[in-house]
């Protein structure tokens, strides 16, 4: 049987890690036990933010949604309620989008919202 020298494949798995740690700084970048244990927690924390993100970003559309629709003299989550209520069925991201860029349209949904709210 022929011996088989492992040299080509641990270069390529390196390269692979150093490629990842591009940019880390001192040993972080250079030095193989050290890069992957700094490649190996960036991925973990890559993993973990993108799930943050998404909460943090439909956080910043109710933020506007509520800004927007206080303007009109409501609140967010009567608003939602309402928009439920008239069957509108328009996701928290275009929303913010339409209370930013089309005001007219907005104010429109804002009274379908208010009527279709029983009246308090």
């Amino acid at each position: 049987m022929a011996r088989v020298k492992r040299g080509v494949t641990s270069h390529a798995k390196h390269k692979k890690v150093f490629k990842a740690a591009k940019g880390f700084y001192g040993r972080r970048k250079n030095t193989i036990r050290t890069a992957k244990a700094a490649v190996d927690r960036a991925m973990q924390y890559a993993t973990r933010d993108r799930k943050n993100k998404k909460r943090t970003i439909r956080a910043l559309w109710i933020q506007r949604l509520n800004a927007a629709v206080r303007e009109h003299g409501m609140v967010y989550s009567r608003f939602i309620d309402g928009l439920n209520k008239a069957g509108v069925e328009v996701d928290r991201k275009v929303l913010s989008d339409i209370a930013i860029h089309e005001p007219a349209a907005f104010a429109a949904l804002v009274e379908k919202a208010k009527s279709a709210q029983p009246a308090a």
